[in-house]
Formats: C-alpha cells, sequence, structure tokens
C-alpha cells in the first residue's frame, strides 16, 4: 500500500502542530505570555520560526491554542442555594490569582479572534453546565450565564489587567461581599417580568 504525497504531508503538518504547541505550552509555562517569544518557541520545537507563524498567525493566536483552559468550577449542586454567588466569586478570585495563563488569556480575547474563541469556549463548556445545576429556569440560563460572566471578567479586567488601584486594593472579603450577591442575583433570582 502506498501513501499519497497529501497524506504524507498532512501527517508532517500534524507533528509539526503538535511540537509547537507543546513547545508553547513549556514556554508559556517557564516564562508567561509577556517573555515568551516565537522564536525561542520554534527553537524548542526545532522548527523556523515562520512556521508557527503560518500555523498560528501571531503570539496571541499560538497562546490561544496552546493554553487548556480548565476552570475546576466547584459543583455548585450540593451548595445551600443562598451560598452559590459567594462560592464562585472566591472560586475565580483564586483562579485568576494563583493562574497567570487567565490573565493573559483576557488580555488576548479582547483583540485577537483565536483568543475570543477560547473564552467563548470556556464559557459553553464549563460555565453553562455550572449554571445549568443552579439556574431555576432552563430558558434563562444562558442570560444569567453571561451576566455572571460578565460581572467576573469586568472585575478581572478591571483588578488583573488594567490594576485600576480601587479594584486592586479591594480585600478578597471585599470583593466577595460586594460581587457574591450580584452573581448570586443573576443565577437564581426569579427573571425580569417579560413583556406581554
Amino acid at each position: 500500500m502506498t501513501v499519497s504525497k497529501s497524506t504524507t504531508q498532512a501527517r508532517r503538518s500534524d507533528a509539526t502542530r503538535t511540537a509547537i504547541l507543546a513547545a508553547a505550552r513549556e514556554r508559556f509555562a517557564a516564562d508567561g505570555y509577556e517573555r515568551a517569544t516565537i522564536r525561542a518557541i520554534a527553537r524548542d520545537a526545532r522548527i523556523d520560526p515562520s512556521m508557527v507563524m503560518r500555523y498560528y498567525g501571531s503570539k496571541e493566536g499560538l497562546f490561544a491554542a496552546a493554553v487548556a483552559l480548565d476552570l475546576r468550577l466547584p459543583d455548585l449542586g450540593p451548595l445551600p442555594r443562598e451560598e452559590v454567588g459567594r462560592a464562585l466569586v472566591a472560586h475565580f478570585l483564586d483562579m485568576w490569582e494563583e493562574n497567570e495563563e487567565l490573565t493573559a488569556v483576557l488580555r488576548v480575547g479582547v483583540t485577537n479572534t483565536a483568543g475570543a474563541e477560547r473564552l467563548q469556549g470556556v464559557f459553553r463548556e464549563q460555565l453553562l453546565p455550572a449554571a445549568r445545576r443552579v439556574c431555576p429556569d432552563p430558558e434563562q440560563v444562558p442570560a444569567r450565564a453571561a451576566l455572571c460572566a460578565a460581572q467576573l471578567l469586568g472585575l478581572a479586567l478591571t483588578r488583573y489587567v488594567l490594576r485600576l488601584p480601587p479594584a486592586a486594593a479591594l480585600t478578597r472579603e471585599e470583593v466577595t461581599a460586594w460581587l457574591g450577591p450580584t452573581v448570586q442575583r443573576y443565577l437564581t433570582a426569579p427573571g425580569p417580568a417579560q413583556p406581554h
């Protein structure tokens, strides 16, 4: 059985992509987003930097493809219903403070299509299922989860990316006290009355 030229090229292409992503994950983990360079990633993958650009277009596109974002959301189902908002805010504070990749993905997501798609995937695959566990009306789950995401991403943007002094100065307890009830309302309060 002969292997066609296109099959061989596809295999080589897949191997190159795999090598680039593996090198990128290690380099981003070791150096962080800002200090990692396309040249260093290409050197680690033993390829020419132009190949990285060919497959991923930019450092932002490569980062979005390379990082695996697992929010490790807690199971909200067993929690007392009135504690869900605070628990979610506290969990996100832990995640943002422990994982600089989340901050980098937020930066990239604001300016890059691949980064935005990565964040949309996280919303769809991780936040929506968590919201389904506690939201009273299944039809409102997407809107409620989107409002939660707006609050949590807004906090992350102002506290960890822009580092607005009043947002950065808040203690964890203050953030949880302010934001917890808002997230709680989005998740579990009766929805607004629908116009007739």
